[in-house]
C-alpha cells in the first residue's frame, strides 16, 4: 500500500493568497496528493524577544514573515477542491476563542464535504500569546484542554452544554454540525502531551527530524496508549519542511531535507515505516519563488516518491 501524500499550501509573503492558494490547491488534488495542510504563525515579533521555538539566541526565518491566516488559506483551497483533505498541522488552538474556533472548524467541515482535519498545537510564542489574549502563555496546556472539550462538545448532538473558564454554554442549538466526526490531531513530543493525545485526540503530528527521534517518539507513544488501556488507532501525519534546490548538496553534513529531489525523496523513505500507515505532508513552499515552481517542485516530488515505492 502506497503512503497518503500531503502538500503544505503557499501561505508565505511570496505568494498571492487569493489566485496562488486555490490554484496550487487545485494542481495538488490533480497531481494526486491526498491531502493540504496549512500551519499558524501569527507574527514575528521585531525585534525578536525570544529565539525560535523559544531557544535563546535561535534567529526566526524571514519566511515567517507575513504567513497567511490559516483558516482561511483552507477555506480558499476547500472551494477550489473536492477531494482532498484539507488539514492543519498546526493551529496554535489557544490563540482562538474555543467557540468560534470550533463553529468555524465545523462549518469549514460542512462546505468541504466533510474534509477537514483539525491539528491543534499549544505553539510557543510569548508574543502570540500576549497579542491574542486568549489565555497567557502559562495556561497553554489547560486552553488546549478546552479547546478540546468545546469542540466535542459543539460539534455533538443538541443541545450543548459546556462550562469553562473561557466558554460557557448553558444549553443551546449549535449549528451546523460536521458532516462526520472531524479527527483531532496533536503536536505531541513530551509525555504530558502524549498522554492528552492518548486520552482526546484521534492522532499525532509528529515533525521528521530523524528516523531515530520518531522512532523513539512512536515507541514512547505506543507504550504510553497501552498504559492507558487505548485501543483505537493513532492516525499520524508526519510534517516534513523540505527545502529542494535544482542540484544535490554534496556536503558531508547535509541536513535531512536539504537537496534536490532525489536527496528529499531518500530522507523521507528513511522515515517511513516507522509508525504504521502513517501520512507524510510534505511542505515545500519557503523555497519556491512562485506558484509556479511551488507546483513544479510538488510535482517532481510526487512522481519520485511514488516511483521510489513511497
Amino acid at each position: 500500500m502506497t503512503t497518503r501524500l500531503g502538500l503544505g499550501l503557499p501561505q508565505m509573503r511570496q505568494y498571492d493568497i487569493g489566485r496562488d492558494v486555490p490554484d496550487v490547491a487545485r494542481a495538488a488534488e490533480e497531481i494526486g496528493y491526498d491531502s493540504l495542510w496549512v500551519f499558524e504563525r501569527a507574527l514575528v515579533p521585531d525585534p525578536a524577544t525570544q529565539g525560535l521555538y523559544g531557544i535563546p539566541g535561535m534567529p526566526w526565518p524571514e519566511w515567517y514573515r507575513g504567513v497567511a491566516d490559516p483558516l482561511v488559506t483552507l477555506t480558499l483551497a476547500a472551494s477550489a477542491t473536492s477531494r482532498a483533505e484539507l488539514g492543519s498541522s498546526v493551529l496554535v488552538a489557544p490563540l482562538h476563542l474555543p467557540f468560534q474556533l470550533a463553529r468555524t472548524l465545523a462549518t469549514l467541515d460542512v462546505a468541504s464535504g466533510g474534509r477537514v482535519v483539525a491539528g491543534f498545537g499549544t505553539g510557543w510564542s510569548l508574543d502570540e500569546y500576549a497579542a491574542s489574549g486568549v489565555r497567557p502563555f502559562e495556561e497553554r496546556g489547560a486552553a488546549l484542554d478546552e479547546v478540546l472539550a468545546v469542540c466535542r462538545a459543539v460539534w455533538g448532538p443538541d443541545p450543548v452544554v459546556h462550562h469553562g473558564k473561557t466558554t460557557d454554554i448553558a444549553s443551546a442549538i449549535v449549528g451546523p454540525k460536521p458532516v462526520r466526526p472531524v479527527p483531532v490531531l496533536l503536536a505531541a513530543t513530551n509525555r504530558r502531551a502524549m498522554r492528552r493525545l492518548v486520552e482526546h485526540a484521534d492522532g499525532w503530528l509528529p515533525g521528521a527530524y530523524g528516523p531515530e527521534q520518531l522512532a523513539t517518539q512512536w515507541r514512547d507513544l505506543r507504550e504510553l496508549a497501552e498504559e492507558q488501556g487505548r485501543t483505537e488507532p493513532v492516525r499520524t501525519v508526519i510534517r516534513v519542511n523540505a527545502r529542494v534546490s535544482d542540484k544535490p548538496r554534496t556536503d558531508a553534513d547535509r541536513p535531512a531535507f536539504e537537496g534536490d529531489a532525489d536527496q528529499i525523496v531518500a530522507d523521507i523513505a528513511a522515515h517511513t515505516g516507522i509508525v504504521p500507515d502513517a501520512e507524510i505532508l510534505l511542505d515545500v513552499q519557503s523555497e519556491a519563488r512562485d506558484a509556479a515552481e511551488l507546483k513544479e517542485t510538488a510535482a517532481e516530488l510526487y512522481e519520485k516518491a511514488r516511483a521510489a515505492g513511497i
